[in-house]
């Protein structure tokens, strides 16, 4: 039984890796009308912005999710502390919801000070001096 399960492994690894190369086995190269581009009236264009500012748009939005989400880890552990009816070792446990979500904070919002700071002296060091 092991044999068998051994080869079917081999074999289906054998075919995961063929597969790609028999399914895209067509000549030619690719025009706009391939992509469907046409499709949508040639309207598809990409972002003409610099790529580092593009960059630090994609931290900040990241961090704000991660810091919402910190938040709502507070909010939680506010809501366990206030049902806790007095009980130690609930409390305990909301008292440590909290203070996770405050380390979260503190991280994130550390995280966002260096990374705004390198990214805007990379910025600034690569512009025309």
């Amino acid at each position: 039984m092991n044999k068998i399960t051994k080869t079917m492994a081999a074999l289906g690894l054998t075919a995961s890796m063929l597969l790609p190369v028999a399914v895209l086995a067509q000549q030619g190269t690719l025009t706009a009308n391939d992509l469907g581009v046409t499709a949508v009236g040639n309207t598809v264009k990409l972002g003409g912005a610099d790529v580092r500012q593009t960059a630090a748009n994609i931290i900040n939005v990241a961090l704000g999710f991660l810091g919402i989400i910190a938040v709502i880890i507070v909010l939680i552990g506010g809501f366990k502390y206030m049902i806790a009816g007095g009980d130690e070792s609930k409390t305990k446990e909301a008292r440590g919801w909290i203070v996770s979500g405050i380390i979260g904070l503190a991280i994130i919002l550390a995280g966002w000070a260096i990374t705004s700071f390198v990214i805007g002296q990379l910025i600034e060091a690569t512009t025309n001096v």
